[in-house]
């Protein structure tokens, strides 16, 4: 073997979307000539595209429906290997197939699969945080099933090896496609695939299992540009007696290196704590501490209640007739506090 072969061989060895029963037959014909319905005239030959063209082999996909949980659901590789194709992979297809069918994709699955994850991590955040900002809801939804967490629990269930897409460049009306993107949308056909083949309440469950049982700072997502203020319109909006502060404990007045400690009272009752450098710095974090309290109380476990808990529990769609489950709405909170809030970027929203 000489050297551009041996070249060819390495690179295709790196490629992890190639299965070794291949390697033995490599290089390919069409490294040495060019069929008429194999790759286009005038063009080099790629190892990495074709080795993006090959398809992934059945043991791998079979696999990935047990190491995932869901190997009675997918009879068949070739619906895995739908679930692990982007619809990017046409255009390198399209290039170098031009006479061949093409194959499915998850172009629908992952539509359908991103509305329930959305639908999913939506309620649970309402139900768990039922004092939570707007803004800040809509991004633990994000942070909970947003493309980056989509990517990072596909890498972990050992997805990149399936993944058939084709990098392509942006343009006005369209972003470009990279791996994340790619990558991002086998859980999301996946949760498709449930829901169609299996029933709602299925595909809740394997949202919940893989991506809303993980923890996310949702405290780190609060910000304030005045939480003094804003503390001072959401005790007016709970009908309470205004906050004022107090001096609780202090050390070191007169040194390089005080400590105060000061809380903030509505009444007799206490609403939160702040320690600093400063009285001003203690008074900050003592608001802050009270907004955070009102903001991230949750709703215990054992009495967490969904809305989509009222669908049957039936395989099929929502819509198939089924015993409905039991669902009792809570009560409404008072509506944001937004005087003084802001974002990452620090500026003010009104």
């Amino acid at each position: 073997m000489n050297h551009v072969p041996k070249r060819l061989v390495s690179s295709a060895a790196r490629l992890p979307s190639v299965a070794p029963s291949v390697l033995p037959s490599f290089p390919p014909k069409e490294s040495f000539k060019l069929p008429k319905d194999a790759f286009v005239k005038d063009e080099p030959f790629n190892p990495e595209n074709w080795a993006s063209l090959q398809p992934a082999p059945s043991t791998a996909l079979v696999a990935f429906a047990n190491r995932i949980g869901l190997s009675s659901l997918f009879s068949s590789p070739d619906l895995i290997r739908q679930v692990c194709t982007h619809p990017s992979f046409l255009t390198l297809f399209r290039q170098h197939y031009p006479s061949k069918p093409e194959p499915a994709t998850n172009a629908q699955l992952a539509t359908l699969g991103n509305s329930l994850m959305g639908l999913f991590a939506t309620e649970y955040v309402q139900a768990k945080y039922p004092y939570l900002p707007s803004r800040v809801q809509k991004a633990a939804v994000t942070a909970h099933v947003g493309p980056l967490t989509c990517d990072s629990v596909a890498r972990e269930m050992g997805a990149i090896p399936l993944l058939r897409w084709h990098r392509t460049t942006g343009s006005t009306t369209s972003p470009p496609i990279l791996h994340t993107d790619a990558l991002a949308s086998i859980p999301r056909s996946l949760t498709g695939i449930i829901y169609k083949n299996r029933s709602l309440h299925s595909a809740r469950e394997f949202v919940h299992n893989y991506f809303l049982s993980r923890e996310i700072d949702i405290r780190g997502m609060l910000k304030f540009y005045n939480p003094k203020k804003s503390l001072m319109e959401m005790v007016k909006k709970y009908q309470r007696e205004p906050p004022k502060s107090r001096l609780l404990k202090e050390t070191g007045r007169f040194s390089n290196s005080p400590v105060f400690v000061v809380g903030i009272f509505s009444g007799a009752d206490q609403l939160g704590e702040g320690f600093g450098a400063s009285l001003r710095m203690a008074e900050y974090r003592a608001a802050e501490d009270a907004l955070h309290r009102v903001y991230l109380t949750q709703t215990p476990d054992d009495m967490l209640q969904l809305p989509s808990s009222t669908f049957p529990e039936v395989d099929g769609d929502v819509y198939q007739p089924g015993p409905e489950g039991t669902y009792s709405a809570p009560e409404l909170v008072p509506a944001d506090v937004l005087y003084g809030s802001s974002d990452r970027s620090g500026l003010r929203r009104s």
